[in-house]
Parts: C-alpha cells; structure tokens; sequence
C-alpha cells in the first residue's frame, strides 16, 4: 500500500506540473519517512550515485547542442540536406528530416534539436507552401531522431543506471533510429502529395545537380566532420564517451569563432549558462532517482512488478506488449530523462527473467520515450515546437498523431519483437554476447 501512495505522489506531482526533481524528491521522502527515518544512510546512496564519469558527458553535449545554432553548423547540415533532396517532392521534408538525424549524431538530445533546425527549417518551409502547422508538426517528431542516432543523453543514462556499456547502449538504437527516419520520410512523401500548395523547385541536369551538392559539402566540410570525430572516436577506442562530449564542445567552439566565425564571446558565456542550469537540474533529479531506486530495490518493488505482469501471462510476446504499454504511458508522464531513470531499474529483472537483452531493453526503451516526447498531455518536445513555430497545439496535433501512429508505433513493435534490430551493431562492433 505505501508503494501504491508513493507512486500516487509521484504521478500526481508531476501531472500538477511541480518540477520533475521535486516530484521524484516528494516520493523519496514519503518513502524514507516510512521505512529508513535516519536519512544519513539515504543520502550517502545519493551522492555515491552521483560519483560519475559518465555523467560528465552530459553537460558536454547540452552544451555542444546549445553552440551549434550559434557556430552555423546546424544551418550548414540543413544545406548539405536539402542540396540532395531539396529538388523532389517533399524534398525540403525530408531534407529537414534528415537534418535533425544528423543533428542527433552530434548534440544527443531532441530539444537542441527542435531548437536549432525548427527555427531554420519551419519559416524556411513556409516560403515553399508548406502549412507552418505540419511543418512544426514534422520537425517536432522528427527532434525525437536527436534521442535515437547516437550519442544519446538517456542512453547515457540507462547505461549508468543499468551498469552496461554506453557504446553498445548508443548501437542499439541506430537502426531503429535510421528506420524511423525513412518511415516519417515516406509519411511526408505522401502527405505532400495532398498538398497543391507545397512548392517543388524543377530538377537540375546531372551535372549541375553534382554541382550543387559538391558545393554544399564543401560549405558544410566542418559541420560533417563534428559527428565523424564523436562517434568515430567512441567506436575507434580512442576516446571515452564523456572524452568525445568534451571534444564536441571544442571542437564547436574552434568552428564558431576559426572557421565560420559566426560565434561571439555573448552567445558562449549563454551556452554555458544554459548547460550548468539544465545540468543542475538534471542532477539535482539523479540524486534523488538514485536515492528512491535504492528504497524500490529494498522493498522489492521491481520484482513485485514482475510477478505482477507475469500474473497475467508468462507468454513473452504478451509481457513485452504491456511493457511497452507501461512506458508509453510513462513517457506521456514524464520526460524521456526522468522516464528512463525511472523505468530502467524497475523493469530491467523482468526482462532479465523473461529473456530480453540488457542492450535490446535500451532500444525498447528508447524509442518508447521517444513517443512519449511528443505525446501529451506533458510532450515537452512537442509543445517547444509549438513554441518554435509559433503554433496553436490545436493546429498541429493532427499531422503530429500521423506521423507517431505511422512513424513511431510500428518502429516500436518491431523494435521490440525483432531483436537483431537492436543488437546487431552492438554484435558486430562491441562483440556483445
């Protein structure tokens, strides 16, 4: 019964619209008062938790998200895009798609990227008879790629949570992340076709066409090298994720003011302040994660969870459906950050018990969060595009519902009952048993 009233407080605080970290600090606090009065022992998990490397990797790449908008690299991703698919119809969609994949190869988290190519792309769509209203809609879901290319913020977090590797936790969600980029592709394909207004610019001759792409990539050298040194470091051995966040921040910052010299000494102190407040928050939110998944684990709350979804069936296929039930609804809850540490401690023994790998869990859970971003009533990544493309939530949900019923959901199924989508990087590059 006290678990039952400890979860009640932490759904109702949140749905209240209390701060995340004071709604996870409200039920570490119900259930401290209850079982462990002497809060000493508490807080000492706490702080051990939060004595992490990996979690400096964090910080890096907020901030590394924050500096491209400002260094030009993310408006010469978009061009490097668009000089490929811009002259086919819905080209400039997909372009934009597209973008915010690559985007996500660098800066690890969907609002930098619903920032940075939201307030290029959506005005910019606008001029070509895209709807400012599907425009956002489309951006909005396509930010959620930002969470599923890697590097990844709540993979970094699950692997830290989970005690897995971060490499193979980042593999596991690149090609459901690959697919859900062609699967929104080909919705804007077919939605544009039902929209005369959407403007195509007529098809080059070959070899203008080449032109203008090799143009793109020469203007765009820099911005494609920023993800070739992340991930190729992570997977080369050369450098530690938490290592490649922190070249990612320098290397922008060389680009910024060496190369494009777009970035100013004001726009980097705003970088750094906007990464030291967003990674306040988030650890002031770990720390108490860390301290009411140490107070699950000892009322066994995990394996109470278990026996309880295996009281209704022990078939796999069944079990898995409403685990991802269960995290859809969270992620409709909560933020991808604050779902992920909530989930990945209380469900990882029952997929351990019914068979699932620790690494093929990673990707369930990815890209069920990453629904749960722009699925209200919280939706944070939805309702920052409203905010980017100045649209009324009304006016945008609809073409949003479309692209998560026939982009998001049946990449989650597939994701889940197809595990050699999930492991088959993590096996081919990390060797993952």
């Amino acid at each position: 019964m006290h678990i039952v009233v400890d979860l009640v407080i932490l759904v109702s605080t949140i749905l209240l619209g209390i701060p995340v970290p004071f709604c996870f600090m409200a039920a570490a606090l119900y259930m401290g008062i209850i079982f462990f009065p002497d809060f000493s022992f508490l807080m000492t998990v706490g702080f051990r938790g939060l004595n992490s490397l990996t979690l400096l990797a964090i910080p890096f790449f907020i901030m590394a998200g924050s500096l491209m908008g400002s260094a030009g690299i993310a408006e010469r991703l978009v061009g490097v895009a668009n000089s490929m698919l811009g002259r086919i119809r819905g080209g400039m969609g997909a372009a934009t798609i597209v973008a915010c994949a690559i985007f996500g190869a660098i800066s690890g988290t969907c609002s930098s990227a619903v920032a940075c190519i939201g307030s290029i792309m959506i005005p910019r769509l606008e001029t070509l008879g895209y709807p400012r209203s599907y425009s956002t809609a489309m951006v909005s879901c396509a930010a959620v790629l930002g969470q599923l290319i890697p590097p990844s913020v709540p993979m970094i977090l699950y692997a830290w949570v989970t005690q897995q590797s971060v490499a193979a936790c980042f593999l596991s969600t690149v090609v459901p992340g690959l697919l859900t980029m062609t699967a929104f592709c080909i919705i804007n394909y077919f939605m544009c076709r039902q929209m005369p207004s959407v403007r195509v610019d007529p098809p080059l001759p070959s070899r203008e066409r080449n032109i203008l792409v090799a143009k793109a990539f020469k203007r765009g050298v820099w911005s494609l090298l920023m993800p070739v040194l992340i991930l190729g470091g992570i997977y080369g051995g050369v450098t530690t994720p938490t290592e490649s966040a922190a070249v990612a921040v320098a290397y922008s910052i060389f680009v910024g003011f060496m190369i494009h010299r777009e970035l100013s000494g004001k726009i980097l102190g705003k970088s750094l302040y906007t990464a030291a407040t967003t990674s306040g928050v988030i650890t002031l939110m770990l720390f108490f994660v860390t301290i009411l998944g140490r107070l699950y684990t000892m009322q066994q709350v995990p394996m109470k969870i278990a026996a309880f979804l295996l009281s209704f069936s022990d078939n796999k296929i069944v079990i898995l459906l409403m685990v991802n039930v269960f995290l859809i609804i969270i992620g409709m809850l909560m933020d991808d950050l604050s779902g992920t540490m909530l989930s990945a401690p209380l469900l990882m023994p029952l997929m351990l018990q019914i068979g699932v790998h620790p690494i093929h869990f990673a990707a369930i859970l990815g890209t069920n969060l990453g629904l749960g971003n722009v699925t209200p009533p919280t939706a944070p990544i939805l309702y920052l595009g409203g905010r980017i493309g100045n649209v009324p939530i009304d006016q945008y949900i609809k073409p949003a519902l479309i692209f998560m019923i026939f982009g998001n959901i049946p990449i989650i199924i597939l994701t889940t009952y197809v595990p050699g989508l999930s492991m088959w990087l993590p096996r081919l590059l990390m060797g993952v048993k």
